[in-house]
């Protein structure tokens, strides 16, 4: 079976009968998957392919959009519209009704961002990114250029004001906020080449900004890159042996085994208890007996 329990919860989260499903591979670096719940598909990025692609179960894989200014991660914002990071154009997109992409964010304080890598969108409107330097470290996933600012986490107001939020990271990573949003989590993948810390910090959100930032969870193997949360409050975490799941007090509860480095997950499917995996050159899906916190 394609799961490891470490805490008897996690037997009522998966099922003996469901299997881990690959939906589709041959990709470089699968990233970003996001539900569109109304088109009833999933999309995610090949990352160094420099496309977005879409599944589903109707019609099966082709290219979304290609190409892609190298799309990391993507959300929905509180109108449906598909928010993404560009590591490409080294921004913050999103893509309109009528087919149109407006930029949201491009530099900070005169100097071009990184390369936005993560996204997640706050129930107030505002849009939240990570931006580490994955993107222009080297040719494989955009474009080989200058670090001009440091790795942050931003937020961009709805009237279109970025902030800063965060600036003690290494290199962060994925994010998401808890079920109430009373909660932020970010990942720290660190610096490429170096040897830093990985770890999930979380902070509290009580006064619309994030506080503390303790350790949350250390991921191993591996290290947490995408993540995302149940209706009850658990963290899902990519992993480099699969998909680990753990307990809104920081215990890992089990794990959802996959053959590939898990690079991040989402829920989707009808009553948005499949979770989706973006796992290195694959696209893998595993029904839960969970729901995850999920736009439309």
């Amino acid at each position: 079976m394609p799961h490891e329990s470490y805490d008897p919860r996690f037997a009522t989260y998966v099922m003996f009968n469901a299997p881990l499903k690959k939906l589709a591979s041959g990709f470089d670096w699968a990233e970003g998957p996001v539900w569109m719940g109304d088109a009833n598909c999933l999309l995610f990025s090949d990352i160094p392919g420099n496309r977005i692609m879409r599944w589903s179960p109707d019609l099966g894989l082709s290219v979304y959009r290609a190409p892609s200014n190298f799309s990391n991660g993507h959300t929905r914002d509180r109108q449906g519209r598909l928010v993404s990071c560009e590591h490409g154009g080294r921004q913050v997109t999103r893509t309109e009704w009528d087919g149109t992409i407006s930029v949201l964010a491009h530099c900070y304080s005169g100097k071009p961002l990184n390369s936005p890598n993560d996204v997640v969108v706050h129930s107030d409107g505002s849009i939240w990114f990570s931006d580490p330097h994955y993107g222009i470290g080297t040719n494989y996933e955009g474009h080989k250029a200058e670090q001009e600012l440091p790795c942050n986490v931003y937020r961009i107001d709805p009237d279109g004001t970025l902030e800063a939020v965060l600036t003690d990271f290494n290199c962060p990573n994925g994010l998401c906020f808890s079920p109430d949003e009373s909660k932020l989590y970010v990942a720290d993948t660190g610096r490429m080449f170096h040897k830093d810390p990985t770890h999930i910090r979380v902070f509290d959100m009580a006064s619309g900004r994030p506080k503390g930032g303790a350790v949350f969870h250390v991921i191993t193997p591996g290290a947490a890159d995408g993540m995302r949360m149940d209706s009850e409050g658990n963290l899902w975490s990519s992993a480099g042996d699969g998909v680990h799941c753990i307990a809104p007090d920081g215990t890992l509860l089990g794990k959802i085994l996959v053959p590939e480095i898990v690079s991040n997950i989402c829920f989707g499917g009808r009553a948005k208890h499949q979770l989706y995996i973006t796992a290195t050159t694959g696209l893998y899906m595993i029904a839960l007996n969970r729901r995850g916190v999920q736009l439309p």
